[in-house]
């Protein structure tokens, strides 16, 4: 158990948590400024039942960061303030990386990000598999992209945007997120063309944009996810298979 403490002005990642089992993250506060680049809250990966609890982070690049290996992971109760909110990835650039599977992320709030809740892989990346993730409970204020699957990533010329992430995706949910998008398009999946999707689904998205030109959209790029009960949300993709419960 690591509780009651605070990281600060960290130079690079404030937490490194790699190839542990069993360990909770309570009552935790970490800080960096606003401009301070790759300054990660809590990054982890190859690790087995670790929670993250009513713990609160301000930095300038991902407030939790999910890579390889995890597995049976909680993160409930966080609070994200400025940076990229919390990220699952990016996967799929090294050879050998491991599945990740069993990540729950609920009762969390994102104020000022970048990102809100968002799956990352590579273009052109290895062969793996992402599955059973789910975000519920989520509150966005101000988050440029609340809601985000992104298998094109590609930062810094670091590999062939026109190939195909090898990423498969599976049993993936969003549920009851709400608030405000800083930009039009609330979500956003772009899924690889050479993988089939399966079970993406998103229930009571009820998200509005906080600027003054257009309503709040969403964007889906090869994947047609169950959409269930999506509040406030506008849909600009007639042929989403949509079901009232």
């Amino acid at each position: 158990m690591i509780q009651y403490i605070t990281t600060k002005d960290s130079k690079q990642f404030h937490v490194n948590v790699l190839g542990c089992k069993n360990i909770t993250f309570k009552h935790f506060t970490v800080f960096a400024p606003g401009e301070s680049p790759n300054t990660d809250g809590i990054h982890i990966g190859r690790l087995d039942r670790v929670n993250v609890l009513n713990t609160k982070i301000k930095t300038c690049d991902d407030c939790v960061s999910i890579r390889d290996g995890s597995k049976n992971l909680v993160i409930n109760g966080v609070t994200c303030r400025l940076g990229h909110g919390i990220s699952i990835g990016s996967h799929g650039l090294f050879k050998n990386e491991e599945p990740i599977n069993g990540v729950i992320v609920k009762n969390c709030t994102m104020t000022h990000t970048s990102n809100g809740v968002r799956i990352k892989s590579w273009s052109g990346a290895k062969l793996d598999t992402c599955s059973n993730i789910h975000f519920e409970d989520i509150t966005v204020t101000n988050v440029s992209f609340p809601i985000i699957i992104d298998q094109k990533y590609c930062p810094w010329n670091k590999c062939k945007i026109n190939e195909e992430s090898k990423v498969k995706l599976s049993n993936i949910s969003f549920k009851n997120i709400h608030d405000t998008s800083a930009l039009p398009e609330a979500v956003k999946i772009i899924y690889s063309t050479t993988l089939s999707c399966e079970n993406v689904k998103l229930a009571d998205i009820e998200i509005t944009h906080s600027g003054l030109i257009g309503p709040a959209i969403s964007h889906y790029s090869n994947v047609k996810p169950k959409v269930i009960v999506a509040k406030g949300l506008w849909m600009h993709n007639k042929n989403l298979q949509v079901e009232s419960i």
